[in-house]
């Protein structure tokens, strides 16, 4: 059987290297560690370290790398001039740190894993409770249940009924009890913000700058456009793939208080909190667990200088995971369409549209939260 090579892909600041071409058989290795544990400097007859990694360049970098079949390594070319640096297969698994499972955050691109229809329920409590199962145990739940646009407008109430049978409350916020997410909105309060735009909105979470930001919302079609698909990544989940490959980053994330601000012509909150908090940082569980992440209101925190290129390391080194495609579900609503999922546990976002898209939007707490809030 003939040994597959080795493959390395460039990072910005690390190779990820695959060892075989069993699935999810790589490691990503930073190029100072990899530069740092380079045989070429290792005593020839003790084979001992000869090199402090403080000696290398900040910047150090591969220039070129190739693959020795004859040796079945690969050959490094640094930028600090050393000697050609080869890692061989069994050298490159004695050294891997940074074990990756490529699968272990990606949703299916095929909507119908996250989805149930409508017309398989002979009730709308008995959706109601299957959709809130489902968001409680996967983050978001898609009920297809096509209907025409005023159909839809005459779902809503019994929806929101049915949820709250299911043990649900409704959260008024300060756009109001429901949102018309549409671009000529005059009904609810505080509509200048991107959310009553056609323009895209990038993944985040709703109501990161108050205290106690719902728990759950509702997304349901009124009205389909050209474009519009919104796109949904567990946050947990994402977290975890943060901390498998970078825990440093992702304990700032968990321990780094941001600001959060909004500002609207008739309502302005802020509130500092981590992006990732969990009851026992030791213990990163889902249980408790809850996100804050939004691009548009996050506002100027002030972190001490010595931390502030670090935390935008980490930040963006999250950001950079969930916003892979290959991390998104995406699901269009049609009209009589909906969502539900857990704003504590996922973020959402909306592609550009055309034409008059028009969603509804209801956020929701767990009914025994009812008081307890802030």
């Amino acid at each position: 059987m003939t040994t597959p090579s080795l493959r390395a892909e460039l990072n910005a600041d690390h190779l990820r290297i695959w060892l075989s071409d069993a699935e999810g058989d790589s490691a990503d290795y930073h190029f100072r560690y990899l530069r740092h544990h380079a045989h070429t400097d290792r005593h020839p007859t003790t084979d001992e370290p000869t090199l402090c990694s403080s000696e290398l360049p900040d910047d150090i970098h591969p220039r070129a790398i190739t693959y020795d079949a004859a040796a079945d390594a690969l050959v490094v070319t640094w930028s600090d001039d050393s000697p050609l640096a080869r890692y061989d297969r069994a050298r490159l698994r004695a050294l891997a740190y940074g074990r990756i499972d490529d699968d272990a955050l990606r949703l299916p691109h095929d909507v119908a894993a996250y989805s149930v229809r409508a017309a398989d329920f002979d009730s709308l409590d008995a959706l109601a409770t299957t959709t809130l199962a489902r968001v409680q145990r996967d983050g978001v739940c898609v009920v297809r249940a096509p209907l025409s646009q005023q159909r839809a407008i005459d779902a809503t109430e019994p929806l929101i009924a049915a949820f709250e049978r299911a043990g649900l409350v409704v959260r008024t916020t300060h756009f109001g009890r429901i949102e018309d997410l549409r671009p000529d909105n005059t009904t609810n309060a505080n509509n200048d913000q991107l959310g009553y735009t056609a323009a895209p909105i990038e993944l985040h979470t709703d109501q990161p700058f108050i205290a106690a930001p719902p728990r759950y919302q509702l997304l349901q079609g009124i009205v389909a456009a050209e474009g519009g698909d919104n796109a949904f990544v567990d946050g947990h989940l994402a977290g975890e793939y943060l901390r498998a490959r970078d825990a440093f980053d992702h304990a700032l994330l968990a321990t780094t208080k941001v600001r959060f601000h909004r500002r609207q012509r008739a309502f302005e909150s802020v509130i500092e909190s981590p992006i990732l908090s969990y009851p026992d940082a030791a213990n990163p569980t889902l249980a408790g667990f809850q996100i804050r992440y939004s691009y548009f209101t996050l506002a100027p925190h002030p972190l001490p200088f010595a931390r502030m290129s670090a935390f935008y390391r980490a930040h963006d080194h999250f950001a950079r995971i969930v916003r892979n495609p290959d991390h998104q579900l995406i699901a269009k609503l049609d009209a009589g369409d909906f969502v539900l999922y857990d704003n504590h546990r996922v973020l959402h976002a909306r592609k550009p549209f055309s034409g008059p898209r028009w969603v509804r939007g209801v956020y929701f707490d767990p009914a025994e939260s009812r008081g307890t809030r802030p």
